[in-house]
């Protein structure tokens, strides 16, 4: 079959996406890495020249896709997990709608709408297949990546030899994630004075209030919070720690994780949702968590 001309057909990238987490990261580089090879890129599925849609998790927009799937345009949907921490854990009225409503358009592009499944990892496939149910449609699993010219070993930056540095990356930390912080810290403390040398956590992304109260009573002065970190500044951030620590409980496929690997920064964590597929053997270490992580119970491998 032959591939379309770039010049004469145009890709759509549903939907817009700004400020933190993967999806808009994910978008961005996408976006910057089809136009450089010459491709038309926007946010209109009613465009004429539209070739094919990409709904990046999903959109409210379902009149736009249904109008496009009846001229024939081809829609893939890529998906990584789903909303959960909400039923767990008291998180706010909103949340939990909003939560809720995504869970749903996720579900239903899923099943009516797409005509190709790109999942983020197999644990992500396995777990929308579980409680969805199998969709009978092309699939396939396709993890992140991220440039290696910007996310590598070459830098000046490292880690400093009179503590040791643990580092979390995340895109929002709220009050459902309390257990993932938590685990950190309990990392932070065991590591304290081991070979002499005090330990500290570094943590990058947006955090509640509440949550940076109680990691800092927790650990008086371990604690740096660096805010919401710019993109091209990760890099450094990880050449310049020894061990990143993932956070996020169930992560279907964490950018962060990717990007501490490309920089040659070893991933500490549990052994669930898709870190044992992107850590492996030689990434890091993982730890089984030994109690039930669906129940947010507290791991038994501390």
């Amino acid at each position: 079959m032959s591939q379309p001309d770039p010049a004469s057909v145009s890709l759509c990238l549903l939907p817009r996406l700004e400020g933190l987490g993967g999806p808009a990261s994910f978008r961005g580089r996408l976006s910057a890495a089809l136009m450089r090879r010459g491709w038309q890129v926007h946010q209109t599925p009613d465009d004429p020249t539209c070739a094919a849609i990409l709904v990046i998790a999903g959109t409210r927009d379902l009149p736009a896709l249904w109008r496009a799937r009846r001229r024939g345009v081809r829609i893939v949907q890529r998906l990584d997990g789903m909303n959960w921490l909400h039923r767990k854990r008291f998180t706010g009225v909103r949340h939990f709608l909003r939560s809720e409503l995504n869970n749903a358009l996720l579900a239903f592009i899923r099943h009516f709408l797409a005509d190709a499944i790109v999942y983020q990892s197999e644990f992500s496939r396995r777990w929308w297949e579980k409680v969805y149910g199998p969709v009978n449609k092309p699939a396939a699993v396709i993890y992140n990546a991220v440039d290696l010219q910007e996310y590598s070993l070459q830098g000046e930056e490292r880690p400093p030899a009179d503590r040791w540095r643990v580092l979390v990356v995340e895109g929002r930390l709220h009050r459902g994630n309390w257990l993932g912080l938590d685990n950190a810290l309990d990392l932070v403390r065991r590591l304290d004075g081991w070979q002499g040398k005090p330990a500290e956590l570094w943590v990058a992304g947006e955090v509640v209030e509440e949550l940076r109260r109680r990691a800092d009573a927790q650990l008086p002065g371990k604690v740096r919070w660096l805010g919401v970190v710019p993109r091209g500044n990760i890099p450094a951030l990880d050449r310049s720690a020894h061990l990143l620590f993932s956070a996020e409980l169930n992560p279907p496929c964490p950018n962060a994780v990717i990007e501490a690997l490309a920089c040659g920064l070893p991933v500490v964590g549990y052994a669930e949702g898709a870190l044992p597929e992107l850590v492996g053997e030689d990434g890091g270490a993982l730890a089984p968590w030994g109690s039930q992580v669906w129940r947010l119970e507290t791991p038994l491998s501390r």
